[in-house]
């Protein structure tokens, strides 16, 4: 749809109208009723005459069903972010062992227990997502002095259907182990 200046046209989007002051391409420059000059694009306004609501210009101009159509349209494409390859392999789910992730306050609680509670949530977090059919799971564990690492190699050695290594370098610094998870695994 053209507009010239002069032109009476509604927003679609608000409940706006005003008269086309400057037309360049695509962007229409309208003064509205209230004296305010504001910019559209040209698929957001429609022609009217003075004395129609909105919803009869939509009604005769346009069509209400080809008016939502066009909205919908916009917006579809301007929603979807591609993805790229790689990160459609990233982890789907991430577990922070850091103690400080774990509980309010560590006071008062032993190495020993502080071991036990980031292992016992690792094991459990691993059940879930093979419970859960979840594929990849990072670990973040930290560098520390490696006695948390050496504790979950231990406890994911225990897995068959499992397969362990050091998480994506770039994302996660040294402090992260990635676990694969076999999905179709039969136990024998």
């Amino acid at each position: 749809m053209s507009f010239k200046v002069g032109d009476k046209v509604l927003v679609l989007d608000e409940d706006m109208s005003g008269v086309v002051q400057q037309v360049m391409g695509d962007t229409v420059s309208i003064e509205t009723e209230d004296g305010f000059l504001l910019s559209f694009q040209a698929y957001e306004l429609v022609k009217t005459q003075s004395n129609k609501t909105i919803k009869e210009t939509l009604s005769s101009s346009l069509g209400i069903g080809q008016a939502i159509q066009e909205k919908e349209q916009s917006k579809k494409r301007t929603q979807q972010p591609k993805k790229r390859a790689k990160d459609r392999y990233e982890p789907t789910m991430e577990v922070d062992l850091h103690i400080h992730q774990l509980v309010k306050s560590s006071r008062g609680m032993t190495n020993y227990d502080m071991l036990t509670l980031q292992l016992d949530t690792a094991r459990r977090q691993l059940e879930f997502a093979i419970n859960k059919r979840i594929q990849k799971i990072v670990f973040i564990h930290g560098v520390g002095e490696g006695v948390l690492k050496t504790e979950l190699e231990y406890l994911f050695g225990r897995y068959s259907n499992v397969k362990f290594y050091d998480a994506n370098y770039q994302k996660y610094g040294l402090g992260a182990t990635e676990v694969y998870i076999y999905q179709n695994t039969t136990d024998y």
